[in-house]
């Protein structure tokens, strides 16, 4: 228990530092702005949000970040991008220690190893989508923003895959499948609004 809270709470920190690091890059460009109240940036989350595919796991994944987005599409999808990046991760590191354990047949422990090195491959993916988020500007906006919607879509592939592997009925198939999921729901409500966010720029 403790250590999934610690765990939890180094998640949150790790979203917090890499979104203060954007927010402080965009500074630097724009000027200071006052931050919009809190309840002017929910308002923007769940209006952007009613857009997915997703709508209500959108909002409740990032609702909770609305100081650190304000009311910046490039900030909500950067954060959207860092949730599911965090999500991923404890996922895997779930998958792995399931995978170890007892009580799990032949088919359970393949299915999830091949698992694993499809989630490998979408947090790389997610990753290098991250970086170049953080490193967009308006010269290499159409470039970049390409690359990173490319990503995305190899992301939540893998992840589909990964899921259409767990489609038996036993306890640890249906939990697994459950996760991935989740994953890729919020996989793809992140390039609904990295969509959004580009076209807001075309």
């Amino acid at each position: 228990m403790e250590g999934s809270i610690a765990k939890h709470l180094l998640n949150s920190f790790l979203i917090l530092l890499a979104i203060t690091s954007l927010i402080n890059s965009s500074s630097a460009d724009t000027g200071f702005y006052p931050l919009p109240p809190k309840s002017v940036s929910t308002e923007f989350i769940k209006t952007s949000c009613s857009s997915t595919t997703y709508p209500r796991l959108c909002y409740t994944t990032l609702a909770g970040h609305a100081s650190l987005i304000q009311t910046s599409p490039k900030l909500l999808a950067h954060v959207a991008l860092n949730v599911t990046l965090a999500t991923a991760k404890s996922t895997s590191a779930v998958m792995l220690n399931l995978s170890k354990g007892s009580g799990m047949n032949p088919r359970e422990v393949e299915a999830i190893q091949d698992c694993l090195e499809e989630l490998s491959d979408s947090v790389d993916e997610i990753r290098r989508s991250i970086g170049e988020m953080g490193q967009i500007n308006a010269s290499n906006f159409e470039l970049m923003m390409s690359d990173i919607q490319t990503w995305v879509s190899a992301a939540l592939t893998d992840e589909t895959t990964c899921r259409d592997g767990f489609e038996g009925n036993t306890v640890n198939g249906k939990m697994v499948r459950s996760r991935i999921v989740n994953i890729a729901h919020m996989t793809s409500n992140a390039l609904s609004l990295i969509n959004s966010y580009a076209s807001v720029h075309a």
